[in-house]
């Protein structure tokens, strides 16, 4: 199914109203309870009502596989949040959200108006009202698959060729592989 044409509802009509928001400056700890207690699966960080970031159950999944973190209680949600952010504005047609989504390969887009974070759209806000759309959607996660698929079979190749020495990003001695050029352990080579 191909997105040719204007749907004629705009991102603003079908938005998650009031999204769950936090400080940049909140525990990672606290975020999680946060999401867990909202039942989201993202957050969006902001100050002054504009947005600096969002945090979602990726980063921190990546925060956790790290070695060096401890104690969640001692990292910020902003320090290994996603900031390089896409938005769209709620005046936009949902056909050109979709074609973004897609472009981008996001479940979600915040939205705002100059700089504010007014509302949240995600893939379940236009499943609902287009349910039509769900081709996309899975066409989407079937490619997403895929990738995964591709970069495990690249991983497996790349674990042929190893030797013992210190992890270039996170320093620990133990047994490395080369990848991207990089001598790195298995722990830092699964978070990349």
């Amino acid at each position: 199914m191909k997105l040719e044409s204007k749907i004629g509802v705009k991102v603003g009509d079908i938005m998650t109203r009031d999204p769950v928001t936090a400080s940049p400056d909140i525990s990672l700890q606290k975020a999680v309870k946060l999401m867990t207690k909202k039942r989201v699966g993202s957050l969006l960080l902001t100050e002054n009502e504009e947005l600096k970031g969002i945090l979602t159950e990726r980063d921190i999944m990546w925060a956790l596989s790290k070695k060096t973190i401890k104690d969640l209680r001692e990292v910020r949600a902003g320090d290994i949040c996603t900031r390089k952010i896409t938005t769209i504005r709620p005046s936009a047609d949902l056909s050109d959200a979709i074609a973004l989504m897609r472009k981008k390969k996001f479940r979600r887009l915040p939205v705002v108006v100059k700089k504010r974070v007014i509302g949240y759209l995600t893939l379940k806000d236009i499943l609902r009202i287009q349910p039509e759309l769900f081709e996309i959607a899975k066409e989407h996660h079937a490619i997403t698959e895929i990738r995964e698929e591709e970069d495990k079979l690249k991983r497996k190749k790349a674990r042929e060729e190893f030797e013992e020495g210190i992890c270039d990003s996170c320093g620990n001695m133990d047994i490395l592989y080369i990848e991207d050029g990089q001598r790195i352990c298995d722990d830092c080579r699964e978070s990349m």
